[in-house]
């Protein structure tokens, strides 16, 4: 994959049948992480850490900040903080793919500065199996 650029990925979030790009991110970040399931014991080969494949949760992070593209998409967001929604988003990447699937909104923080605009940070964390479909 080519260097592209951040502001190219989107986040956004299903509203019915589509999914709309719910804000203007300026910096995001998507981690996968698995737990490691530890079966050492005092048979283990040279007293080396052993590992069990498989079995431990996986789960996705993705945190963003930025600023509201509209009263809509801040309603959207807000709504589904409040609500402790799980709901669908994706995450565009392009040149890459997308990676789709439950998220709940873990937190949601409100910014700003007496000479600037008002801005956002929302982390949001995998409630289910995550996908991710390849760039054709």
């Amino acid at each position: 994959m080519a260097a592209q650029k951040g502001k190219d990925l989107l986040l956004k979030l299903a509203n019915g049948e589509s999914y709309v790009t719910v804000a203007g991110l300026r910096s995001k970040r998507l981690a996968f992480n698995s737990e490691a399931v530890d079966i050492t014991d005092a048979d283990s080969t040279g007293r080396w850490r052993e590992l069990l494949g498989g079995a431990g949760v996986q789960r996705a992070s993705l945190s963003a900040s930025g600023i509201f593209k509209d009263a809509t998409s801040d309603g959207l967001i807000r709504s589904r903080f409040f609500g402790g929604t799980i709901s669908t988003w994706q995450l565009v990447i392009p040149d890459f793919g997308t990676v789709s699937g439950p998220f709940q909104i873990t937190a949601l923080e409100y910014t700003g500065n007496h000479d600037g605009e008002v801005a956002f940070e929302i982390a949001l964390e995998s409630a289910g199996v995550i996908s991710f479909e390849a760039q054709t």
